[in-house]
């Protein structure tokens, strides 16, 4: 029973990290960004334009809208998974010393996070001028 306690400790240890808080926020933006697209993307759905919930009036999507902002948002999980893994191999290697290394990371880190942000703002794009 006193591992319990242990790992919460352990918990509340990495929650004094600037890491961790670093972490966090970057989940959280991108988050946000993805949830205000999935949003967005039920504005265009025919059903709830039928069932007269959705109260935007949108343009017809094609297939191939569908598909391209269906693979859209894989890749920015994708991609937002990728920074994460970068941003955490930075840490890591920043902690060991290997300066080369942790500046590669960084950079990949915060180049895949550009990447998964411009794919959600080009997203929040389409639908902003989709939807009137």
């Amino acid at each position: 029973m006193t591992w319990i306690i242990v790992e919460f400790k352990r918990g509340l240890a990495q929650l004094r990290r600037w890491q961790t808080w670093a972490a966090i926020a970057l989940f959280g933006f991108i988050g946000v960004l993805a949830y205000q697209v999935g949003r967005m993307a039920l504005w265009t759905d025919s059903t709830l334009t039928y069932l007269r919930v959705s109260t935007r009036p949108c343009r017809q999507l094609t297939n191939g809208m569908i598909i391209g902002l269906f693979f859209g948002m894989i890749f920015l999980l994708f991609f937002a998974v990728l920074s994460m893994g970068e941003i955490q191999r930075y840490i890591q290697l920043s902690q060991r010393g290997a300066t080369y290394q942790a500046r590669r990371a960084l950079a990949l880190g915060v180049g895949w996070g550009a990447l998964a942000v411009a794919i959600a703002v080009a997203g929040l794009y389409f639908f902003s001028t989709t939807c009137h």
